[in-house]
């Protein structure tokens, strides 16, 4: 922070150098304090002493400059002093904007965190509504060296709005290597969802190049500097569809100083109760993932509670206690209305046994307290009679059982599934354990559902659920259970969806993952992919998701595009070479059963590649993507190979659909499409 009205060099761009040297030897000195700490004065035990060296260790790696990232990318000058009403500003106080936080050794700040209070206009400013501000300075970078600036004086009438040059550079920039944070693109329509509160839950639909993922990735890091404290005690998570994609987005966060934040696909959440070796048929995945399941889970959960036919006799030195069947059926009916967990109610059972024989002691004249209830409630015929009441249940045990006996299943579906749907999830051949069944990812949600009904899952405080579009109901409510005291950010694009259980509306979606009032909020400015690009991908909306709004592509570069015929893999490794020459990443996106044969077309030509989610090196630059792992990926450069063979590809052409408009619009600077086979009608 400094005035503008200080004396400065002739030259602005070597002032603004300066500041940013300054400002790194301020990170770097805050760094050594960091690392100077010593905290041996400080703890009391060595618990304590591990979880302070932990923090401090975690300090120290979100205070590392990374040279090739600015450490500043604006400039904010505010017109009024603090506390004025017009702004959160001082008068000539100027504020550079910036990835986190620096100070001097005065405790002056230097950089201004992106997310404070007092950066917001550099996002939401505008001449319309100029938010006290004077004037937006925007830097440009070649590396970590400051080379350009470029102003806007939003308060002076007199100059034209216009569109910023280096804004439109940064967006167009190459994507060589892993998934960028945007903190210097963010829109202010993005600005809005980043900053909405912890407390509400965001759905976020958003068609190719929008920067949904981006915009989910940057509110977790808005949520834990606004709620550090609290979401330190209850954890954050972002689920994406798969690890290629994790691999791609992870290193976004820790670039933005955020380090805790777990990631994690649907599977690996529930397969920590079962280990999945199999697949399912789709019209079982279908059934299977299907919310009516959870009642079918419920009922064969709750079925194992049976009445009491016996009293309940606790003898207790030479006393008898007896609890009549009757008073038993009372106290378990009460705690089946209650609607509490399997799990929690059997443990309440003995307790409440305990208190009726305790109402009787004190009847006779006697003054039990705590300690005798607690006696009584371990007696052995009282855990007798909780065994037979109330018997322990085991997940995974009761999903095998629903999966391979019939008569199990038809008596707690029935009326909820059909005779048919019942003999289509059901397994062909008896399995003898849990250990050797050979568990699909269906079936997993389904045992974690179960779980869920005996004992409460964990919840976390915020989680972050990527390309949502894909999940089956079943699979919405796994998540939902990680944030049931939390919430959440939801993103998608229903035209992408690719599963046969993909969802139909986000109303839907969020009903299933128990956030009724989430807000859905659409974005549909595309600032990723080239306008001829997705006006082609367009053609298909109508096909696939006729109630959307399709993508406008806010770029001034109409981006390269070329649909071309190819006679054989010799011509689409030949459209490789081509885009290889120019700058940035290149993927080839083809068909799974095609990827092996352009493999070993790529191999004869001694071209190297990579698989998806693999860093790209200035001597590989080009990844081979079967189009089933495309989604969520983004290159320069992509060769997508027969469009009709990656629609052949799905059980159903509108599912192929689906696919096909994922795989073309994964290009962020030109695309050029090969076939041999006619392109798909819809394609016009």
């Amino acid at each position: 922070m400094s005035s503008p009205s200080t004396p400065v060099d002739d030259d602005p761009l070597a002032r603004e150098r300066a500041h940013l040297a300054r400002s790194r030897a301020a990170l770097r000195a805050m760094r050594e304090d960091a690392e100077s700490l010593d905290i041996s004065d400080v703890t009391a035990n060595w618990v304590n002493a591990q979880i302070l060296e932990r923090q401090i260790g975690e300090r120290i790696k979100a205070l590392a400059d990374l040279s090739h990232t600015p450490l500043f990318f604006g400039r904010l000058d505010y017109l009024h002093a603090p506390g004025s009403e017009q702004a959160e500003g001082g008068e000539g106080e100027r504020f550079y904007i910036g990835r986190r936080h620096v100070h001097d050794h005065d405790g002056d700040p230097m950089v201004i965190d992106w997310r404070a209070p007092v950066s917001q206009p550099f996002y939401r400013a505008s001449k319309k509504t100029p938010m006290d501000i004077a004037l937006r300075r925007r830097f440009g970078y070649t590396g970590g060296d400051l080379t350009a600036y470029e102003d806007e004086h939003l308060s002076d009438p007199a100059e034209a709005a216009g569109t910023s040059k280096l804004l439109q550079q940064e967006i167009e920039r190459p994507r060589v290597g892993p998934m960028r944070d945007i903190v210097a693109t963010i829109q202010p329509e993005q600005d809005e969802i980043v900053r909405s509160g912890l407390g509400g839950t965001v759905c976020v639909q958003g068609g190719p190049g929008t920067g949904k993922t981006a915009v989910g990735l940057h509110r977790v890091a808005y949520l834990l500097y606004a709620h550090r404290d609290r979401l330190a005690r209850t954890g954050t998570l972002v689920i994406g569809p798969n690890r290629s994609f994790l691999h791609y987005i992870e290193q976004v966060l820790p670039a933005l100083g955020e380090l805790a934040v777990e990631q994690a696909t649907v599977d690996d959440l529930v397969s920590r109760t079962a280990e999945v070796r199999g697949t399912d048929e789709a019209a079982a995945a279908v059934i299977k993932g299907d919310a009516r399941m959870a009642e079918v889970l419920r009922r064969a959960v709750y079925a194992h509670v049976s009445m009491p036919a016996e009293p309940v006799v606790v003898v207790r030195g030479s006393r008898r206690w007896r609890v009549p069947a009757y008073e038993l059926e009372e106290i378990v009916r009460e705690l089946l209305d209650r609607d509490i967990r399997y799990g929690a109610a059997r443990e309440a059972l003995p307790q409440r046994i305990a208190h009726a024989v305790l109402v009787q002691m004190e009847r006779s004249g006697e003054a039990p307290d705590d300690r005798v209830q607690d006696a009584v409630a371990r007696n052995s015929a009282v855990k007798a009679a909780v065994k037979a009441i109330w018997p322990p249940v085991d997940p995974a045990k009761l999903v095998l059982r629903l999966l391979t006996d019939a008569d199990f299943l038809a008596v707690h579906a029935d009326e909820v599934l059909t005779e048919d749907e019942q003999k289509t999830i059901l397994w062909a051949k008896n399995v003898r354990s849990v250990k050797s069944a050979r568990w699909a990812p269906a079936d997993a949600v389904l045992i974690d559902e179960a779980n869920d009904l005996i004992q409460r899952t964990h919840s976390l405080g915020h989680v972050v659920l990527d390309e949502a579009q894909d999940l089956s109901p079943m699979q919405y409510r796994a998540v939902g259970r990680r944030c049931t005291t939390g919430s959440a950010t939801v993103l998608g694009d229903l035209a992408q969806g690719t599963t046969p259980w993909a969802t139909r509306s986000w109303d839907e979606a969020l009903a299933h993952l128990g956030k009724t009032d989430g807000v859905i909020e659409e974005l549909t400015a595309g600032f990723r992919v080239p306008t001829d690009v997705i006006t082609y991908a367009s053609r298909l909306l109508p096909h696939i998701a006729p109630g959307l709004t399709p993508v406008a592509s806010v770029r001034e570069n109409p981006g390269f595009f070329d649909v071309r015929a190819a006679s054989g893999a010799a011509d689409v490794v030949a459209a490789c070479e081509e885009l290889l020459r120019r700058e940035g990443s290149t993927g080839l996106i083809a068909a799974d059963a095609r990827v092996p044969a352009l493999a070993g077309a790529l191999a004869e030509a001694g071209i190297g590649y990579l698989a998806p989610g693999e860093e790209t090196t200035a001597e590989t630059r080009l990844t081979l993507v079967p189009a089933s792992l495309a989604k969520g990926l983004e290159y320069d450069y992509v060769v997508l190979d027969e469009p009709q063979a990656v629609v052949d590809g799905e059980p159903d052409e509108r599912t192929g659909l689906r696919r096909l408009y994922v795989a073309l619009t994964r290009a962020v600077s030109g695309l050029i499409v090969t076939h041999a086979a006619p392109l798909p009608g819809q394609l016009g």
